[in-house]
């Protein structure tokens, strides 16, 4: 067993005032981060500067911000922004997304994405650190050679200034980098089960940087549902999946895919992907297999959850980005409750 203790974080239900508000309450109940989500619908910083306002304690991250969306020193500035209202609360969470969203919604080359990841850290890091900012790079170059521009630095910038940052990383390439630079990993699609095939990437590269697996901050999602009959929620849950596996990516680049197949899924992922292109919905969704659906979420009674959550601490994930539904507020906080008492009961051996 990890000797760390588990911790929860949750996910907004929505992007408005009373799921925002949620959080609030939420944070009274003893969750300990918030992970606002970015995709092509809200961006992730604004609802998290209000949850700033209304919040003391909890930790306040993007979950995460796309790379290529804003240039590096904007980055910097949200970070430095949210990080003075937040009073040192806010971890900066980004990753490349992917060719359907950067090529089709922001009109950004999906080119490069490692460079271009490793180069926004470095730029990021140098800004907030006040020095003068200078780059050489591949995908950035500050200043501009042939420009007008000079080196600048920021005023409100100093090398106190720290804002952890975290990267969204599911490919064994980004997992490397992940593990050589960033402060924590941001994941998705992870088993404890099969715990390794994200892991030892990271641990890779944090070991190539004289670093350990354990400087880290594990971070992975995971849904809630309790629930006597399993079976049902599992594959209610595996078919959630199935628009991931046959939609999330272009035909030749879906990341998603290859995780699930290196744990394992493959022969099963392509078939979900076939028909999910040929328009079969719904076989698609029957087609996913329910242990994908079981072991990326919590679901269950309360002692199944109690052994999932076991699962989590024992493979080092220090936090769980949970998402709660319910038909009220109440419910939802209430599922909250037993689950950080579930957590307390994990936390103890």
């Amino acid at each position: 067993m990890s000797d760390q203790r588990l911790q929860i974080g949750i996910t907004p239900h929505g992007i408005d005032r009373a799921s925002l508000e949620f959080v609030r309450d939420a944070e009274r109940l003893g969750v300990e981060s918030i992970w606002v989500p970015e995709a092509w619908m809200y961006d992730a910083l604004t609802p998290l500067g209000y949850l700033a306002a209304i919040t003391e304690r909890m930790r306040l991250a993007s979950a995460v911000v796309q790379l290529g969306a804003r240039s590096p020193a904007m980055l910097a500035m949200s970070a430095l922004a949210m990080q003075r209202l937040s009073d040192g609360r806010f971890v900066l969470g980004l990753g490349t997304s992917g060719p359907q969203v950067m090529e089709g919604w922001h009109g950004v080359r999906f080119d490069k994405p490692l460079t271009r990841t490793r180069e926004t850290i470095e730029i990021v890091r140098t800004a907030m650190s006040g020095e003068r900012l200078t780059h050489e790079g591949t995908v950035y170059q500050l200043p501009l050679p042939d420009g007008q521009g000079r080196a600048i630095r920021s005023p409100v910038a100093s090398p106190d200034t720290t804002v952890p940052i975290h990267v969204a990383s599911i490919g064994p390439a980004n997992l490397r980098l992940t593990g050589e630079l960033a402060d924590g990993w941001i994941g998705t699609a992870f088993m404890p089960e099969s715990a390794e095939a994200f892991l030892d990437p990271i641990r890779e590269g944090a070991e190539s940087a004289g670093r350990s697996l354990s400087d880290l901050d594990l971070n992975v999602a995971a849904g809630l549902e309790f629930t006597d009959d399993v079976e049902s929620a599992g594959r209610r849950h595996a078919a959630g999946y199935a628009f991931t596996i046959g939609a999330m990516g272009s035909p030749s680049t879906n990341f998603y895919n290859r995780a699930f197949a290196r744990q394992g899924f493959g022969d099963a992922i392509e078939e979900v992907h076939r028909l999910w292109q040929a328009g079969d919905r719904e076989g698609a969704g029957a087609a996913v297999p329910i242990e994908i659906g079981l072991h990326t979420n919590l679901v269950g009674d309360d002692q199944m959850i109690t052994e999932r959550l076991r699962a989590y601490r024992a493979a080092g994930v220090n936090t769980l980005r949970v998402g709660v539904n319910g038909d009220s507020l109440s419910d939802r906080l209430d599922q909250l409750a037993r689950l950080l008492d579930l957590v307390a009961t994990a936390n103890q051996d």
